[in-house]
């Protein structure tokens, strides 16, 4: 470990503590991540991450920490014109998709992914897929993770920041010896915050998928059930991949394939798009969304931590990705606040 401690100690390497770890860089700060898993093997590398508040307690901050998000993922859909900040940005990172969103009611309210932006129009019934009652056509931010993160990882690192990979913690006060001077850490570590602060009112919603060849798929689907959460099925394409999903299966920890679940997922996808009964699997991936009540976001002084302020940003469910540029910009203005 360096000599000299950071400003800012952030815990944990997925979407949202290498994004608010960015931010505060860029802010001016010395930060330090130091994490027990790298950004491969967390959940965001798993995530679908198409722009949407999916899984996430909605209080009146959500909207606003997604649409400074939505903003930020499509400049970097638009590289033509990107900020200074998003100089870089690898194409094809992200894009705009165009797809179809569908649910099993019919009357059913209007997807999460819509915004005004979004061009929401209703599919007529013969472009409903069978099971469905109610579909729209829609444009989102579709985001591949792997090379999502490893922007994330380079940005941080021109901004001066360091990465650590270090043991697992088995408390907030532990990983603050880490940095002993440092005055700020911030909490990042999804549903490892059920263990950590301690939270159990954090709980993990597993999800499974699997990725495969793309058989010529430009347009992304999401099926839903509003009566049964459990009955998801999404497909996004990546250019020459497609990411197959999916399970919503709460109280459930395993981070191990299910070959009966990837069965199942194959099948209910190839009924959607019927050329993915070609595709070749490439691999599986399982992950854990952080479900809570709502979103923690706050600062508490630790009395145990000899003072340290702690910042914590966890429990974003399945929005990790929507909510990650929103949440980064207030951890930033408490670390700040903190520091001063």
């Amino acid at each position: 470990m360096p000599h000299t401690d950071p400003d800012v100690l952030v815990v944990g390497a997925g979407v949202i503590g290498l994004t608010t770890a960015t931010c505060l860089a860029e802010a001016g700060l010395r930060v330090r991540v130091a994490a027990a898993e790298p950004p491969e093997q967390t959940t965001s590398f798993v995530a679908g991450a198409i722009w949407g508040p999916h899984l996430v307690g909605m209080d009146d901050r959500v909207a606003r920490w997604g649409k400074t998000t939505l903003q930020q993922l499509t400049e970097f859909a638009t590289p033509a014109h990107p900020r200074p900040t998003a100089a870089g940005a690898p194409k094809g990172m992200v894009h705009i998709a165009s797809g179809v969103a569908a649910k099993r009611a019919a009357a059913a309210p209007t997807p999460e992914l819509a915004t005004d932006g979004s061009g929401l129009t209703q599919c007529p019934p013969d472009e409903i897929p069978d099971g469905y009652r109610t579909a729209w056509r829609l444009s989102a931010p579709l985001v591949a993770m792997p090379e999502y993160l490893d922007y994330l990882r380079e940005r941080y690192g021109r901004a001066g920041g360091e990465l650590s990979f270090v043991p697992k913690f088995a408390t907030l006060h532990e990983a603050s010896r880490l940095s002993p001077r440092t005055r700020v850490l911030v909490n990042c570590t999804g549903y490892g915050a059920r263990d950590l602060v301690p939270d159990t009112d954090v709980t993990p919603v597993r999800g499974q998928a699997v990725v495969a060849t793309n058989p010529g798929i430009t347009e992304f689907f999401v099926g839903t059930n509003d009566a049964d959460p459990r009955d998801l099925t999404y497909l996004f394409p990546h250019g020459d991949t497609v990411l197959l999903g999916g399970t919503e299966e709460r109280g459930n920890a395993s981070r191990e394939p299910d070959p009966a679940t990837a069965a199942r997922i194959l099948a209910a996808c190839s009924a959607i798009r019927p050329e993915l009964r070609e595709a070749r699997v490439l691999g599986h991936r399982v992950g854990l969304r952080p479900a809570r009540r709502f979103v923690r976001l706050e600062a508490e002084q630790a009395d145990e931590a000899d003072g340290v302020t702690i910042v914590h940003n966890y429990g974003h469910g399945g929005a990790g990705v929507t909510l990650s540029w929103g949440c980064a910009q207030d951890v930033t203005e408490l670390a700040l606040a903190a520091l001063r």
